[in-house]
């Protein structure tokens, strides 16, 4: 907002003003000369304007250097991501999704390569007060016998974002030959890992770094297991109280005064 830069011989920017909305794409265009660079620049935080200020979400932002810059895009594109989760369709197939894991008899967890701590973060605390959560791990070629004991009874949770893993694929594959349920965690409808689900969620991901941010992915797999646990059998609860119980006792945590 009114950003001014004078040079010795000329002024490059002259009290400009604009305005940028989440997820919107903007071009600059103007001739040569016409201060897009400078403009850019002073965004970016590799030069300093001579007046004018920068806003953020609302507050006022003073970015030094091009490092600060990417932090504060972190940031925007993470609170994009997890605005974008939270709607009433979502809300719905969290509720789905729960029905199908409690009823399930077991519950299989694929993700690999980036996605694997996806799965692993939901096998880990689902399993926590659902002791037949299994995270599928596919090493050594036993993602076949690690899938086998999986039918019609139970469901499979798959991560998976562009560039899709064709481990993840196949075990997907495998499981649905089995008539197996899947609960799929994705970024399109043009995934495949979409067709034969039986509830799909996407996610947003963006980021401007080099890989898809997981943020909304691990924030959705804690949605899901707080509505399990909150709809399911008092057992559930029960579980998890015990876990706590037998970490202490085990000397797993550190108490701080």
């Amino acid at each position: 907002q009114g950003i001014t830069k004078r040079y010795p011989s000329v002024v490059a920017n002259d009290d400009i003003s604009l305005s940028v909305l989440p997820g919107s794409i903007h071009a600059v265009l103007g001739e040569n000369g016409a201060g897009k660079s400078t403009l850019m620049k002073i965004i970016y935080g590799s030069v300093k304007p001579d007046a004018g200020e920068m806003h953020f979400n609302g507050q006022r932002v003073q970015v030094r250097n091009p490092q600060e810059a990417l932090f504060v895009e972190v940031g925007d594109a993470a609170f994009d991501n997890i605005g974008r989760l939270f709607t009433a369709d979502n809300q719905a197939r969290v509720k789905d999704a729960a029905e199908r894991i409690l009823a399930a008899r077991r519950v299989a967890v694929i993700g690999f390569r980036d996605t694997f701590a996806c799965a692993y973060h939901f096998a880990y605390v689902g399993r926590i007060a659902m002791p037949d959560v299994t995270l599928i791990r596919g090493q050594e070629g036993g993602l076949l016998t690690e899938l086998a004991p999986f039918d019609e009874q139970d469901v499979v949770v798959a991560f998976g974002f562009e560039p899709y893993c064709a481990e993840t694929v196949k075990a997907l594959e495998i499981a649905r030959a089995n008539g197996v349920q899947a609960i799929v965690i994705t970024d399109t409808l043009r995934s495949p890992l979409v067709p034969g689900a039986s509830v799909t969620f996407t996610v947003a991901n963006a980021t401007p770094h080099f890989f898809p941010s997981l943020l909304s992915a691990i924030t959705l797999s804690e949605a899901i297991l707080a509505e399990c646990v909150a709809v399911g059998p008092d057992q559930l609860v029960d579980n998890v109280a015990s876990f706590e119980r037998r970490m202490r006792q085990l000397g797993a945590y550190v108490d701080v005064d």
